[in-house]
């Protein structure tokens, strides 16, 4: 379900080969995060000229920001093989002691939220980390014997949304660690002129600050939108793509100027014309708009909290005096944001 909106950073398996191909492929193509590259490129080269593999790598932040894709450009600058696998792919220590053993020298293992590796999978990669070694338990019981493997020199790059959910000793462990922002309007009109240039699309200045201003600072939602707009413009028999077919081709979407989708409308809606702007309970608010309390709170509030269309008090959700201008309606005085007493927000 998280997936199905057009404006989730989440992945659908068909958008995989569309994205493989407009990914960058070294550091120089990568736009935005100029802190996390810079560093990122130093720590890379310096491993080079050491004529050593390079350190750990762990990256965070919200989906769709390029983790995955700083991950192949690690491979890609080394010069080695990517070997890719996630978190809940390893089940147990058995599956990372398989891939740890099959491992090539230099070889760059990329773990997708890796947070969520199980206890004894994230215990063996301690070991594997830090000593390039694992021990493997031959027998059970009294008789068993844990037999060491030596493992080859390799860099681990781990990607997280939520950096908080890992272990002190295994987040210390990582020589370097980056955390992704959203982009700004600027940077994503880059990103999308890389991609109308792979896609053989002709779009105006205008055109790009459109699509880009309703991306919720995401180069994934971007770049899925530009995809959007180029449907509708081939459909429409529309050669170059201005302000005005993008915003067109957008609003058919229900993306609104904000980058508001029709779950995000929803929830404000219901909460400002059905509660009053509350507060009210999630799960309460969920019912209203017919989706999981989940749904709710993982695809819509996030982006709702950082425009500051949707606040968190100890009593439950409020609109703020933002999200009733956005819906057009006119803000009570108690609405956080406008004059007048208001709840301490979460």
């Amino acid at each position: 379900m998280m997936s199905e909106s057009l404006t989730s950073a989440g992945q659908e398996p068909e958008e995989r080969a569309l994205e493989a191909a407009m990914r960058p492929k070294n550091l120089d193509e990568f736009v935005g995060q100029p802190r996390v590259r810079q560093q990122l490129s130093l720590v890379l080269e310096a491993s080079k000229l050491r004529g050593r593999v390079a350190d750990h790598v762990l990256l965070s932040g919200p989906p769709g920001l390029g983790k995955t894709t700083l991950a192949m450009i690690v491979a890609s600058e080394m010069q080695a093989p990517l070997r890719i696998s996630s978190g809940p792919a390893i089940q147990n220590a058995g599956d990372l002691a398989a891939i740890l053993s099959s491992l090539t020298e230099g070889e760059v293992l990329f773990l997708d939220e890796i947070h969520r590796l199980s206890r004894p999978a994230e215990e063996m990669l301690y070991l594997a980390m830090e000593d390039f070694r694992v021990d493997i338990v031959v027998g059970k019981g009294a008789g068993a014997t844990a037999i060491p493997l030596e493992l080859p020199p390799f860099t681990l790059v781990g990607a997280t949304t939520r950096a908080g959910l890992l272990p002190a000793p295994l987040r210390d462990r990582f020589g370097f660690t980056g955390h992704l922002e959203f982009y700004s309007q600027d940077e994503l009109e880059l990103v999308l002129r890389r991609s109308a240039v792979m896609l053989d699309l002709t779009v105006t200045q205008a055109g790009f600050a459109q699509i880009a201003s309703r991306s919720r600072g995401t180069p994934r939602i971007a770049n899925r939108l530009l995809r959007r707009v180029r449907d509708w413009a081939l459909v429409h028999g529309q050669h170059t793509i201005d302000a005005k077919a993008a915003g067109a081709a957008l609003d058919m979407y229900e993306v609104d100027a904000k980058g508001l989708d029709r779950l995000d409308r929803a929830v404000l809606t219901a909460l400002c014309q059905k509660f009053g702007g509350g507060p009210v309970g999630l799960s309460t608010l969920a019912i209203a708009v017919g989706e999981e309390a989940e749904t709710v709170e993982e695809v819509a509030e996030p982006f709702l909290v950082r425009e500051g269309l949707l606040g968190r008090t100890p009593r439950g959700r409020v609109a703020t005096a933002a999200s009733w201008r956005h819906l057009g309606l006119a803000a009570p005085d108690g609405a956080p944001g406008a004059w007048g007493e208001t709840e301490p927000l979460l």
